[in-house]
């Protein structure tokens, strides 16, 4: 027998994973409304998927930390309510979802692929998970088929809700494009708009994805790239990588990377001396375009004065914010990261599709979800598009702080890009080639 790495309220859950006898989700035939998992007693049971162990486990224990957090505030028995009370819909009231306690269950995807399906598939057909929602890589959110509801946590990736788009799938996080769109006007203003570029990018499609919007956005600012390489996800060191840089004209580097990956070669780089070098008559600068408070404190002191893009970030001075930065502050000691908020956010927006809807029923919940428009949950007015559900908001640009005052004011807002600047077209070049399909309750 294998142990499944799943723990329900705490407690550890063996099993074998796939092989006979392992029991089948729980199917009811009430007709047309039949889907999986349907809850019939007082409980409901959520799928948290995240990174335990591999290169995004910071992401993924902050993760776990803010679904219970959430978990808590839907059934009530938290120290306070969080955004249940700054939401602008109200149909949460701390009783559970329509009336259940929730329950959950937790699986490590280990930031792999199939590591990931393994842990979700267990969880619908072993611990009866109606919904899954985690991840810190778009290699492991994309629901790919899956017939449940699945939220992505960390998946910045394009595809994402692009050629990858599902009925089944909802994105709370902000996409490549996003950054790209937001960042070109703050590194134009800043660094000038004749810039030689090289790229270093993680070899899977979030790597891919950031690269072209990045690449796209600042070459038509008037950016030349002069390189772009792809490193391995699993790579540690990367001054092999570093090293062409310095017999280049390049005088900027972008690091298409995150996590531990990011700190390490940001790291790297710092260490050949990248940032004291004048190229072309210009100072050396690099750029990370997705930026997250836990990369920041790994990467130290060598973060300072650069530029990059997140979701959210802990200093944001709106009702929503603050409420969850109490919250999560009480029950942890220090302030949540965006990994945190992201699935929080997504947790409360679930359960909300599943009142207003009154069903668990995935395809009712994807109804209630599609074309959604809400505030007060951090980030201002915001917008579950209907077309690829993607979720649309405002984008902050940030800096590695100067001074910073401890290891959790390491960031600071630099500009708060306007919805309107990193909205596109749902056929837009960068997302071409996916179709929704039809939302599956999986009966």
């Amino acid at each position: 027998m294998s142990k499944s790495n799943f723990t329900r309220r705490g407690v550890l859950r063996t099993g074998a994973v796939g092989g006979a006898g392992l029991a089948l989700p729980t199917i009811f035939t009430s007709g047309a409304s039949a889907f999986t998992n349907e809850p019939t007693g007082g409980t409901v049971t959520l799928g948290f998927n995240v990174p335990q162990t591999g290169p995004y486990a910071d992401e993924g224990a902050d993760e776990l930390r803010a679904f219970e957090l959430a978990v808590e505030h839907l059934n009530g028995t938290g120290a306070d309510s969080g955004m249940l009370d700054t939401f602008s819909s109200k149909a949460l009231k701390g009783n559970g979802i329509l009336g259940k306690k929730v329950e959950y269950v937790t699986g490590d995807t280990q930031t792999k692929s199939d590591a990931a399906r393994a842990s979700a598939r267990s969880m619908i057909e072993k611990d009866g998970a109606v919904m899954v929602s985690g991840g810190s890589s778009s290699g492991v959110a994309v629901p790919r088929g899956w017939r449940y509801l699945h939220g992505g946590g960390l998946t910045h990736s394009n595809d994402t809700t692009g050629k990858d788009r599902r009925a089944n799938g909802f994105r709370h996080f902000f996409n490549s494009y996003m950054s790209g769109a937001a960042l070109a006007p703050v590194l134009e203003a800043r660094y000038g708009s004749d810039r030689n570029a090289y790229h270093l990018t993680a070899d899977y499609n979030w790597g891919y994805t950031t690269e072209e919007a990045v690449r796209s956005s600042t070459e038509a600012m008037g950016w030349n790239t002069v390189n772009a390489v792809k490193t391995p996800l699993t790579a540690t060191d990367f001054s092999a990588y570093i090293t062409p840089i310095l017999q280049s004209d390049a005088d900027v580097l972008v690091l298409n990377h995150y996590g531990g990956n990011m700190v390490n070669s940001l790291t790297n780089a710092v260490q050949f001396g990248l940032r004291d070098r004048i190229v072309n008559g210009k100072n050396f600068e690099i750029v990370v375009p997705l930026y997250s408070r836990l990369m920041a404190k790994g990467a130290g002191a060598n973060v300072k004065g650069i530029f990059g893009s997140t979701n959210w970030h802990w200093s944001l001075q709106d009702a929503g914010s603050q409420a969850f930065v109490r919250s999560f502050g009480t029950k942890y000691g220090f302030p949540p990261s965006q990994a945190a908020h992201t699935c929080y956010v997504q947790t409360l927006l679930y359960a909300d599709a599943v009142e207003r809807a009154g069903s668990f029923n995935p395809c009712a919940v994807v109804e209630a979800l599609e074309d959604f428009e809400f505030d007060g949950l951090g980030n201002g007015k915001t917008l579950y598009r209907g077309d690829d559900h993607q979720c649309f908001k405002d984008v902050l640009v940030v800096k590695g702080k100067e001074n910073p005052t401890s290891e959790f004011d390491l960031l600071e807002i630099v500009e708060v890009t306007p919805v309107e600047q990193v909205t596109y077209a749902p056929d837009h070049p960068q997302f071409a080639g996916g179709e929704l399909g039809t939302c599956n309750p999986g009966a």
